[in-house]
């Protein structure tokens, strides 16, 4: 499935926060590659992204980063293009005919916004801020997923019929979705892309968050709004 450009000469170093959708993406597709890569656990109860080290790397004090030999990047979807067009000799996960890589584009977008501020959001509130209702945040992903259901009843993935950095991006916040109080029972497609997913050689998954961990991580209320997730 996967030919290189290049390989990394040491593991790339990927800068993550372990309860982060965003961080789990970059890190599913680097071992989907089946790149070398090491994984750095950022300490945000103790503000570690706040610390001028951490906000060298990224001055927006912001998980994922990665650093791959002398280039430092950050935000997850423009890593998983970096790590698509330099590791990735087939354009397979990210296509060069432009109407299938405007279609990735497009997914992308919808993992930064209906993504990000539907499911992402709420699974957020429901974790760590225990009082907040998320009804906006719940509509938001019942829409999306109202969306999804239907597009993937004509494709196998989100961009035609293989896998493409487009599913990558909006699989962690989609698959996690029940953590939010959003059941993917209604999606019987949905659920099918995602079983398509996760039976990939070389795929891993995120940290479950068992009922309660709101109340373990309390303390990162304040901390995982100024952190993207």
């Amino acid at each position: 499935m996967n030919g290189f450009d290049s390989f990394p000469v040491q593991p790339i170093k990927l800068y993550r926060f372990f309860l982060s959708g965003h961080s789990h993406r970059v890190e599913l597709f680097l071992s989907l590659l089946k790149l070398p890569y090491e994984l750095v656990d950022i300490d945000l109860v103790a503000k570690a992204h706040k610390q001028p080290e951490f906000l060298a790397l990224n001055p927006f004090g912001q998980v994922p980063v990665i650093q791959d030999g002398d280039i430092t990047l950050a935000d997850s979807n423009a890593i998983l293009v970096y790590l698509a067009s330099n590791y990735d000799s087939g354009a397979q996960w990210l296509p060069r005919e432009p109407i299938m890589a405007a279609s990735v584009q497009r997914w992308l977008s919808v993992a930064a916004g209906p993504l990000a501020f539907g499911p992402a959001a709420a699974r957020r509130l429901k974790l760590f801020v225990t009082s907040a209702k998320a009804e906006e945040e719940m509509a938001r992903a019942k829409n999306l997923f109202d969306v999804m259901e239907n597009h993937l009843k004509n494709s196998l993935f989100l961009v035609g019929d293989v896998p493409t950095i487009a599913d990558i991006a909006n699989y962690t916040y989609t698959a996690y979705a029940p953590e939010g109080g959003i059941s993917l029972d209604p999606y019987p497609v949905l659920r099918g892309w995602l079983q398509r997913i996760e039976s990939m050689p070389g795929f891993v998954s995120m940290a479950k968050s068992p009922l309660g961990l709101a109340c373990h991580f309390s303390v990162l209320k304040s901390h995982l709004f100024s952190a993207k997730e």
